[in-house]
């Protein structure tokens, strides 16, 4: 498995901030390699603070389960098999939109998390930094 490079980062990173200025949206962006340890983070001017960490455990949160975080959360409600699941970790899981897994060659390598807009906004911020890899 090839590993995820800071020089992998910060092309994830470019990419997904030209999307948030594409769409008018500062955001915190974040990249995990495959332990889920945090390889590089922008916070774009103007974005919120308090999705800081929320942007980081995002990646975490898709690298830890392999799941997209807008997945993971369908699965976590009420009834569900993974109900709970937010409260895990040291509450660290995040279960709403912005969190992709990273996959080179079929395995997952990594993780992307976005926070700072809505959930639409950061799924298309994550994706199109997702798409750079």
């Amino acid at each position: 498995m090839s590993a995820l490079t800071l020089a992998d980062a910060r092309r994830l990173i470019a990419a997904a901030e030209a999307r948030a200025n594409e769409i008018g949206q500062p955001e915190n962006i974040a990249v995990v390699d495959h332990g889920g340890n945090l390889l590089a983070q922008v916070r774009m001017d103007g974005a919120w603070i308090g999705s800081i960490d929320i942007s980081v455990n995002k990646a975490w949160t898709a690298r830890a389960f392999d799941i997209a975080t807008k997945d993971l959360a369908g699965n976590a409600q009420p009834g569900q098999p993974f109900f709970g699941i937010h409260t895990t970790n040291g509450g660290r899981v995040v279960i709403f939109a912005g969190g992709i897994p990273l996959l080179r060659d079929g395995k997952v390598i990594g993780g992307i998390g976005v926070s700072g807009g809505d959930d639409n906004q950061d799924q298309t911020v994550a994706e199109a930094g997702a798409a750079a890899l």
